[in-house]
């Protein structure tokens, strides 16, 4: 399997699919590369290098102790934009990837990237504070924490069914692509697991996204559960110098049916673009 080495001696899988101009996938969390196997296709069908990797702690990337933080997140990114000598990229996060793009955009800057996009990514920040009130409580991640420490098995099917929208009435969600969801899960380290939860919640992206200076195309449904949009791409877009916000209506957090192929014509058409 192909693996870069981080500067700490971490070994990170990727997925290198296609050939022409690069566009590279961060995935949320817990999850992995194959989260994004439908995307890969269709854009290393359609005259693209499509690149994909796995997060340290999670799938088949090294289960480092220390490390789970997203400034090493955002290096690893880097590691993997420099050894494949990336170029003119396109970078694409969602959730917590959203968050690794935007901090590997904020900390590495932007001479291999030409565009980016932002799908249910955690940006700008997602704890409710004084200052973003319309952010989530801090009780629910601690919830989180709990959970994963008691029993991440049965929480991660549980949290299936909100990440797709598999809980609201007209859900058409498979019981395969949940069992995926959770397949995916359990293949993260318990360490990685717990700290990511942190740094997806608690970390402040606002000065990254003030100095990215290419286009960003910033994507989010209208009912994700998971990262709401009001704290999240509505304020995004008011912090970035070029961005083009497309609200999915109806949209859960883990884009799926009608929904993933709307943003999978929109990906296509601005990686064309």
């Amino acid at each position: 399997m192909p693996f870069i080495t981080a500067s700490d001696g971490a070994r990170i899988f990727y997925k290198d699919w296609g050939s022409g101009r690069p566009v590279v996938f961060s995935h949320g969390w817990p999850l992995s590369a194959d989260a994004w196997d439908n995307q890969l296709m269709l854009l290393a069908s359609n005259g693209f290098r499509a690149v994909a990797h796995d997060r340290r702690g999670h799938g088949r990337s090294a289960q480092t102790w220390s490390g789970n933080d997203m400034d090493t997140y955002a290096d690893d990114l880097a590691e993997v934009m420099d050894q494949l000598g990336l170029t003119d990229a396109v970078v694409v996060g969602h959730s917590t990837g959203g968050g690794e793009v935007t901090r590997y955009l904020g900390r590495h800057g932007t001479s291999r990237v030409s565009k980016a996009v932002l799908v249910g990514a955690v940006p700008p920040l997602m704890l409710k504070t004084g200052a973003n009130p319309e952010g989530t409580p801090i009780e629910a991640f601690d919830q989180m924490r709990a959970a994963i420490l008691a029993d991440r098995a049965q929480f991660y099917r549980d949290l299936s069914a909100p990440f797709y929208g598999a809980n609201r009435p007209v859900s058409t969600v498979s019981d395969g692509l949940r069992e995926q969801f959770w397949r995916l899960s359990m293949q993260v380290g318990l360490k990685a697991a717990y700290d990511c939860v942190r740094e997806f919640s608690e970390t402040d992206f606002t000065e990254d996204l003030k100095r990215i200076d290419i286009p960003v195309y910033v994507a989010h449904g209208d009912d994700d559960q998971i990262v709401p949009i009001q704290a999240a791409a509505l304020k995004t877009v008011q912090l970035l110098k070029n961005a083009k916000l497309k609200v999915y209506p109806g949209a859960p957090h883990g884009l799926n049916g009608a929904y993933e192929a709307a943003f999978n014509a929109d990906l296509l058409a601005f990686a064309r673009d």
